[in-house]
C-alpha cells in the first residue's frame, strides 16, 4: 500500500542504464504526466506572506486507526505508517512528484555490462538524526536486516526479492547477504547484486522496506524501537519524532542532520481519528490542515472558498477476492456468478457520489501497462456486471458443486470500514446485489484494519483463512509488475486468494499465467513486456483473482495556509519537498495553538 528526491535526474546523470530501460521510461512518463496534470499539480499557491515560525505547525490526521500497524520500515504495508515512516527515514532511491525514481540516499547508481550489478555511490557526509555517520556499511545492515527470519516481514521478500539470495536469506539458509550479494567495498559505495536481470529493479528499491536505519537503535532497543524514536535517534530523513503518544497522536519536528533541503515546517503532528468521517469535523472546526472528505460532504466542501475542496485521482483500485482454498470459491463459475452480480456503476453513483471510477481492471488507468480493452469475465466490458448471466453461471456452479441452497456453506465477506460510513454503505450494497441476483446471504464482518491485515497475512495457503474479503491496492512504484506478478505469483505474501497454490482443476492453468507474469518480469523489450502483462491480466480477470470495484481518486480538502504541496497519483510527500512547503498568513488556517 504503498507511496515517496533529489533535484538531480539520475537517468541524465548516469548514462549506465539499460538500453530497455531507457526505451520504456519515455513511454511511461509520458502516460504519467498526462495522468499527474489530472491531480492539478501543485495547490494553494496563492501567498500572502509566510507566517511566522511558531505558526509553522502543519496538523496531518492519521485517519481511519486509532495506531500505526508499525513504524518500522522493513515491515510498513499501509499508508499511514508509511507515511510516517516516511518523513523519518529514507532509501537509495525514492520517487518524486511525477513518480520518477531519483537518487536520495545514494549521489549517483550505474549498472554493470552483466545487467545485474546495480552500484550506487552515496552523498559525502550523510548522517543519521543524532549526529552518527551514515555510510555504506548502515545501508547494506538495514537491506539485510529486513530480510532477516526473525522479524517476519511480510515485504521484505517481495521489495527485496530481486536481491540475489534474498529468498535464502529470509528462510535462514543463508546468515547474511553482506559480502555476498550485497557488497560494501567502501564507506560511500554500496553494490547490489540482482538474481537476474529486471527492468523494475530500481523502482523496487524506492519501497519502504529497503530505507535505512540506524544499527545502535536497535542493538540497544530491538526491532520494538517506535517508542524511542522520540530520543531522536535512527532516521535520516527530513523529521525526526519529538513525541509518540500512543493512541494519540505523533508529533515530527525538522531533522538537523538532514542532508537535503532543510524543512521549513517547524512540526508536524498526526493525530489519529479511529472514525475516519471526524477527521473532517475536525477540519470544519479548524483542529487540522486537511482531511479527507466523506461523500456525503462533497457537494458542501466544494464550496469552500479558496479552492480548500481538491480531487485527485490515485493508483489505487478497491476489490473483492475470493480464497480459492474456501468452498465455494474454488468453482470458477461461482466466482464468476459473483463478479458479474456486482453494478460497479451503481456503487460508484449511488454510494460515492460520483468521486470514484468504476473499473473491471486491475492495473489502473495511469498506470504503464493499462490496458483498455481488458474485460470482465466472460467477456462482459460493462460495469454494470451481468444480472442474468451472472445467475446462470451461479446455477451451474452450484451443480457443479453439489450444493443446494440449503447446503451451501455459509459465506463470509471480511472487510475494514474504519468508520467511514461510504465503506460499510458500500459493502451493504454488495450484500444486497448478491442477495438479489444470486439469491445468497453473505454475511458481512466489519473489523480493525490492522487485524485485516493480519488476517490476509494468514490466509495464504490456508483452507480455514478469510473466505472473502476487501482490501485496497496502491501502486508502491511506476510498474506492472507491482499489480501483477508481486500479488499473484506463487509464494507471494499477498497471495491470499490462493492463485495457483490450490487444487482445482484451474491449478495448472493458473499456474501458466504466474510463469507468464514472470517471463515478463524480466523481459527487457518494453513492447513485448507490456503485451504479456495484458496478457496475463485478462486471464486473472477471467479467472477471478479480483473483483474489482472502482479506482479511487481522494477527495480531500486543505487550509488556504498550506502553501507547496503537490499533489500526485500515489499520496506521498518526497523528503525534499518539505523545503518548500510551509505555512501562509492566509486565512482560514487550523488552530495549532495547543501545539506551541
Amino acid at each position: 500500500m504503498h507511496v515517496h528526491t533529489l533535484h538531480v535526474d539520475s537517468a541524465r546523470q548516469d548514462n549506465s542504464l539499460t538500453t530497455a530501460s531507457r526505451r520504456f521510461w519515455p513511454f511511461l512518463l509520458a502516460l504519467l504526466a498526462l495522468f499527474v496534470a489530472a491531480c492539478g499539480g501543485s495547490s494553494n499557491t496563492a501567498n500572502t506572506g509566510k507566517a511566522s515560525d511558531d505558526q509553522q505547525v502543519f496538523i496531518k490526521p492519521i485517519e481511519g486507526r486509532s495506531e500505526l500497524q508499525s513504524f518500522d520500515p522493513a515491515l510498513v504495508t499501509e499508508g499511514a505508517s508509511i507515511s510516517a515512516v516516511n518523513l523519518v527515514f529514507t532509501g537509495l532511491v525514492q520517487l518524486d512528484d511525477n513518480l520518477q525514481v531519483r537518487d536520495q540516499l545514494a549521489q549517483s547508481h550505474s549498472l554493470g555490462s552483466d545487467g545485474v550489478t546495480w552500484t550506487f555511490k552515496l552523498k559525502p557526509g550523510l548522517k543519521f538524526s543524532d549526529g552518527k555517520p551514515l555510510t555504506s556499511a548502515d545501508v547494506a545492515y538495514s537491506l539485510d536486516r529486513a530480510l532477516d527470519p526473525a522479524l517476519k516481514s511480510a515485504v521484505s521478500p517481495i521489495y527485496l526479492g530481486l536481491i540475489k539470495d534474498s529468498d535464502k536469506r529470509f528462510t535462514g539458509e543463508v546468515k547474511s547477504l553482506i559480502n555476498d550479494s550485497i557488497l560494501t567495498p567502501d564507506d560511500q559505495t554500496v553494490v547490489l547484486i540482482a538474481k537476474n536481470k529486471a527492468a523494475y529493479f530500481l523502482q523496487i528499491l524506492t519501497y519502504q522496506t529497503s530505507y535505512v536505519v540506524e544499527k545502535s537503535m536497535i542493538d540497544k532497543y530491538g526491532n520494538d524501537f517506535a517508542s524511542h524514536l522520540s530520543e531522536g535517534i535512527g532516521g535520516s530523513g527530513p523529521f525526526k519524532v519529538s513525541k509518540y503518544l500512543p493512541n494519540k497522536e505523533i508529533e515530527f519536528v525538522p531533522n538537523p542532520n538532514y542532508y537535503g533541503e532543510k524543512p521549513q515546517i517547524k512540526k508536524i503532528v498526526m493525530p489519529f481519528y479511529q472514525k475516519a468521517d471526524t477527521s473532517y469535523r475536525a477540519y470544519q472546526a479548524g483542529q487540522v490542515s486537511t482531511a479527507d472528505v466523506p461523500s456525503i460532504q462533497i457537494e458542501s466542501a466544494k464550496q469552500l472558498p479558496s479552492n480548500q475542496f481538491q480531487t485527485v485521482p490515485q493508483l489505487d483500485v478497491e476489490y473483492v477476492t475470493m480464497n480459492y482454498l474456501a468452498k465455494p470459491f474454488n468453482n470458477l463459475k461461482i466466482r464468476q456468478a459473483f463478479a458479474l452480480a456486482v453494478d460497479k456503476d451503481a456503487i460508484a453513483h449511488s454510494v460515492y457520489k460520483d468521486g470514484v471510477v468504476p473499473t473491471n481492471h486491475i492495473i489502473p488507468k495511469g498506470m504503464p501497462g493499462y490496458n483498455e480493452k481488458a474485460t470482465a469475465p466472460q467477456g462482459v466490458t460493462s460495469t454494470k456486471g451481468d444480472p442474468t448471466l451472472a445467475k446462470q453461471l451461479f446455477e451451474q456452479g452450484m451443480k457443479e458443486e453439489g450444493f443446494t441452497a440449503s447446503t451451501l456453506p455459509q459465506l463470509t465477506l471480511t472487510f475494514a470500514s474504519r468508520g467511514t460510513s461510504d465503506s460499510r454503505n458500500m459493502f451493504s450494497a454488495l450484500q444486497q446485489m448478491w442477495q438479489g441476483t444470486l439469491g445468497v446471504t453473505v454475511r458481512l464482518e466489519d473489523e480493525d484494519y490492522n487485524k485485516l491485515l493480519s488476517d490476509r497475512t494468514n490466509s495464504v495457503n490456508n483452507p480455514k483463512g478469510m473466505q472473502m474479503y476487501a482490501l485496497d491496492w496502491t501502486a508502491d512504484y511506476p510498474d506492472p509488475q507491482n499489480w501483477l506478478t508481486l500479488l499473484f505469483d506463487k509464494g507471494s505474501p499477498k497471495n491470499a486468494m490462493n492463485y495457483g497454490q490450490n487444487q482445482t482443476l484451474m491449478a495448472k492453468d493458473q499456474q501458466a499465467v504466474q510463469q507468464l507474469m514472470e517471463e515478463a518480469d524480466v523481459n527487457t523489450n518494453p513492447q513485448e513486456r507490456l503485451q504479456q502483462y495484458n496478457e496475463a491480466e485478462q486471464k486473472l480477470l477471467n479467472d477471478v483473482v479480483w473483483i474489482p470495484i472502482y479506482q479511487y481518486a481522494r477527495t480531500i480538502v486543505r487550509k488556504p495556509c498550506v502553501i507547496g504541496v503537490v499533489e500526485n497519483a500515489q499520496n506521498f510527500t518526497p523528503p525534499d519537498d518539505w523545503g518548500k512547503i510551509y505555512i501562509s498568513n492566509a486565512n482560514p488556517c487550523a488552530d495549532t495553538s495547543q501545539y506551541k
